[in-house]
């Protein structure tokens, strides 16, 4: 897929309800939060802009914020959101709890152009919507389709009208962190990779 021309949303929004309300970007994985992952992969594919959709970061106060209305609509609101600020042709859809990020990326540029847009699917088959590259005019002809902009509505509602064709991925590159015991075992790798 051809990389240039290309924005980004980063979906740092949820509740992380499985992990007691956690903040989840702003967890760590090999010395580095979620969050700061998923920048650095969106800036090394050349994504400009760069939406963050969820709570704003001191850390991060040179980036540009947004937030669904009220807050936890879900993904679906908070693309939606994000989207009249994606002026490239493409954008880059990340949710921001993927520990190796920078290979989902890597797989998704990789990817021959196709129609509406790619996204990953794990080894059993799932697709994982939030972590696609799509054609920006059709996530914007398809967010008129969805009532109250998407809010609490399902991402498929969003995205499963589109011709977006799924890349298989491992399912070590489409993991991503939901609970404890997903983020510890994403610790593990990483340290098992460091290791000389």
């Amino acid at each position: 897929m051809n990389a240039g021309g290309i924005g980004a949303i980063l979906l740092a929004g949820g509740r992380g309800s499985r992990m007691g309300g956690v903040h989840k970007p702003l967890l760590e994985v090999g010395g580095r939060t979620l969050l700061d992952a998923a920048l650095g992969a969106a800036l090394d594919a050349g994504c400009d802009p760069i939406i963050v959709v969820g709570p704003a970061d001191d850390a991060h106060a040179d980036l540009t914020w947004v937030r669904e209305e009220p807050p936890f609509g879900g993904p679906a609101a908070a693309i939606v959101t994000a989207l009249p600020l994606v002026a490239a042709p493409r954008v880059l859809v990340l949710a921001c709890d993927l520990p190796r990020v920078a290979d989902a990326v890597r797989v998704l540029l990789a990817a021959p152009d196709m129609a509406d847009g790619v996204c990953l699917e794990d080894a059993e088959g799932r697709r994982q919507w939030l972590t696609g590259v799509y054609r920006t005019d059709a996530l914007r002809a398809a967010a008129t389709t969805i009532p109250d902009a998407g809010r609490n509505a399902p991402v498929r509602s969003l995205l499963g009208s589109l011709a977006i064709t799924a890349v298989a991925a491992s399912d070590a590159v489409a993991f991503d962190i939901d609970t404890w015991d997903d983020l510890n075992e994403a610790r593990r790798d990483r340290d098992t990779k460091e290791e000389p």
